[in-house]
């Protein structure tokens, strides 16, 4: 189960959403929303439903329909007002000591809201909470914290206006905390979260309430500081507060069963240039440049947060084929040195890691969920991924291939270089799965999807994982913006009539427009006909932002 889940029958499915993470996909090649993803999960989730939204900033309660039954009587209690809500928000601005209503008119100008006459009616109600003036601790890696003064305010929107809250809270003289296009004070996010939620359950009549304590996350909250006596015991909005990129990793990351995940992504988390992972017990930081101070400072921060043993350092680089192993490989900056191999878990899966193999150190984290549509048999919402034997084609350490053959599948995995190859074969050990009933081919990818198709060979799905840049003796250069094409009609006649062909590139300057319509001309050149189709962007842990664009692009297709 999804930890973001809290509640889950017949007919409902309640989340907790964190901030910085959009209800819904903006765009059909935008990262997905907590509504996509979830939708697109289990099988059972296939007929989600929206029935509210929440802003990318702001945390809390979702409720998704399951059923008609559940969509039509959850939209009338909407439409009659039947629901109650409340919202905590924080600002540092005064505010009126008395509970108080705010019922106006508004109307969109640009990209925000207003208060115009002619518009629509909206009414919030506002609460000053008890004992709500305590301190906390600002700041961020850029400069030094400082203590300041906020107030907690319980927010009820009577009504469902698009930034409802935002717009009467700041007309009333209080912006909320980080809601800069409402002159709010800057900070790490829109200080605003969706704490509660009541109505009649659809299928019973008999009230319900779900609740999500607020944990108003962010870079620039590090800590709260209570200097006010009647706080003996927390308050309502939490007595710490966790960095916010940790919110958004923790509502997805299944603690059970995955211990490695992406935990700074760049300028999306607020470190352009600077990517971290997870990966077990240790982590291993990569950009361009050695670590600055404030980087190594963060990294010992996070290595408390995990309890990790060590940290490591890649430097990230172009021309890391002409580098020697030790180069190339992470080094140390803190803590235990890791043996030369370890394991790590993903979706209940073991892959073998390593930090002394040179650049690569084991595993691609961002396909991690579509490692998982393997393991699990399904793609999408009705997508299911029928699989018996599977061609894993630039197969790596073999990923793919272990969760197909955990669910049962006959795999062929094919390889240019004998080293990964054997280390697949290590990771299928390492599974309880015996290498020696599956195949590992090593040689040019061009060459043997060529000698299969000759030899009449099918599978029931193709992986095209290749990198977007390599050389072998056989097919020369293969640059994945120019070669793709080529390459899925050399792997087409090997897909079954119904099977699926999985296509993936990391190629950051590609459009996911451009990449989609060469593998589709591939396939209408070829006379194959697509059945369904589901793009697939990186996950979440991998936030794509204006600052930080997509670069994974990864398209399933079952071909007629």
């Amino acid at each position: 189960m999804a930890p973001c889940v809290i509640f889950e029958d017949e007919h409902l499915l309640v989340v907790h959403k964190p901030a910085s993470w959009n209800t819904h996909a903006p765009s059909p090649h935008a990262g997905e929303g907590i509504y996509d993803w979830l939708r697109h999960r289990e099988p059972r989730w296939a007929t989600l439903a929206i029935l509210h939204r929440l802003d990318k900033e702001t945390s809390g309660i979702l409720v998704f329909g399951k059923t008609p039954l559940a969509n039509r009587s959850l939209t009338e209690q909407f439409t009659e007002r039947r629901i109650r809500k409340k919202y905590l928000l924080l600002t540092d601005h005064v505010v009126p000591p008395k509970e108080f209503t705010v019922k106006t008119a508004l109307i969109r100008l640009g990209e925000k809201y207003a208060s115009r006459p002619g518009g629509e009616i909206a009414e919030t109600k506002f609460r000053r909470r008890r004992g709500d003036e305590t301190q906390i601790k600002i700041g961020n890696e850029l400069e030094t914290p400082h203590v300041v003064t906020y107030n907690c305010i319980e927010a009820s929107p009577l009504t469902g206006r698009t930034h409802q809250i935002r717009v009467h809270a700041a007309e009333s003289g209080f912006p909320i905390l980080g809601d800069t296009l409402y002159g709010g004070t800057p900070a790490a996010r829109v200080f605003l979260h969706a704490t509660e939620i009541s109505f009649a359950h659809p299928a019973t009549g008999e009230p319900v309430t779900f609740s999500a304590p607020a944990n108003f996350a962010g870079d620039e909250v590090t800590s709260l500081i209570s200097s006010n006596p009647k706080l003996s015991e927390p308050p309502d909005v939490g007595s710490y507060f966790i960095n916010g990129r940790l919110a958004l990793r923790t509502a997805i990351i299944e603690p059970d069963a995955t211990d490695t995940f992406r935990v700074i992504h760049g300028a999306s988390d607020g470190w352009p240039g600077w990517f971290v992972e997870k990966l077990g017990d240790f982590l291993l930081s990569q950009s361009e440049q050695p670590l600055s101070a404030k980087q190594n400072e963060e990294l010992l921060r996070l290595a408390k947060i995990f309890t990790v043993r060590g940290a490591y350092h890649k430097i990230l680089s172009r021309q890391i084929r002409r580098s020697t192993t030790t180069k190339a490989s992470p080094q140390l900056v803190f803590g235990e040195a890791a043996p030369e191999r370890f394991e790590i878990l993903e979706n209940g899966v073991r892959y073998e890691m390593s930090f002394h193999e040179g650049y690569s150190v084991g595993l691609f984290l961002d396909q991690r969920d579509n490692r998982r549509r393997f393991l699990t048999g399904h793609v999408a919402a009705d997508f299911p991924l029928f699989k018996s034997e599977i061609l894993n084609v630039f197969a790596y350490t073999c990923g793919f291939s272990v969760c197909a053959a955990r669910a049962g599948a006959r795999t062929m995995s094919l390889d240019l270089s004998k080293k990964y190859l054997e280390w697949g074969r290590r990771n299928f050990a390492l599974n309880g799965l015996d290498p020696a009933a599956h195949d590992f081919i090593y040689g040019d990818a061009f060459d043997w999807l060529r000698r299969l198709a000759k030899k009449g060979r099918a599978f029931d799905a193709v992986v095209l994982d290749p990198p977007t840049f390599s050389q072998s003796k056989e097919h020369g250069t293969f640059r994945a913006e120019k070669d793709y094409g080529k390459l899925v009609t050399a792997a087409l006649p090997l897909v079954k009539a119904g099977g699926i062909l999985f296509a993936s590139t990391n190629a950051a300057d590609w459009p996911p427009e451009e990449f989609l319509a060469d593998i589709e001309m591939a396939v209408h050149a070829a006379k194959r006909k697509i059945l369904q189709r589901h793009y697939v962007p990186q996950p979440p842990d991998f936030p794509i932002s204006r600052a930080e664009p997509a670069y994974l692009k990864t398209v399933w297709l079952r071909i007629g």
